[in-house]
């Protein structure tokens, strides 16, 4: 494929640039915010304009250079024991969502981006209380999933604590292995 037929599949009107652009700065703003979130925010607005299968490698290549970028910032907040509790899970994750995106029709993944969307959405408004810190167990399937959901959607972001600085740091750090497997 040569370059100006790869450009050809990216011709967009103006004012659609323009609303990519915020969708995307907008979901930049929520992933400096909290370390994860760039496909719940940007992926709905992306959809109107790209199909899914577009969609995910760019914001897999968006948030790596995002997660990189928090590296040598938030270093030093890093969980390394979460993390490398994670880590092992987000792999087998991964690769289930490689292996569902491979697998399942367009159709369907839309609908399953969709629910997850959802369901989010509606856990963060519905949950007030969330427990400071669940078991190390949790770490297995919180990685797995989030794994999973990151492969297939571009966003996973599942942890299992919460103090601000070191959540953040170490959910950008998993984002930023999780995009590199």
């Amino acid at each position: 494929m040569n370059l100006l037929s790869w450009l050809g599949q990216w011709a967009f009107a103006p004012m659609d640039w323009l609303v990519i652009g915020l969708a995307v700065a907008l979901a930049y703003i929520v992933f400096g915010i909290a370390g994860f979130g760039t496909a719940l925010v940007a992926a709905p607005i992306l959809l109107l304009f790209m199909p899914l299968s577009k969609i995910v490698p760019l914001l897999v290549l968006l948030d790596f250079v995002a997660a990189f970028g928090n590296l040598l910032p938030s270093r030093r907040d890093v969980s390394r024991p979460e993390l490398l509790r994670l880590l092992p899970c987000m792999a087998v994750g991964c690769t289930l969502g490689v292996i569902f995106l491979l697998n399942l029709k367009s159709d369907l993944l839309l609908l399953l981006m969709g629910l997850f969307i959802s369901a989010y959405a509606i856990y963060s408004l519905w949950i007030k209380a969330r427990p400071s810190q669940l078991s190390a167990l949790w770490a297995v399937p919180m990685g797995t999933v989030g794994g999973t959901f990151g492969a297939l959607f571009g966003s996973g972001g599942l942890m299992r604590w919460s103090p601000p600085h070191p959540a953040r740091a170490t959910l950008s750090q998993g984002v930023l292995f999780s995009e590199a497997i």
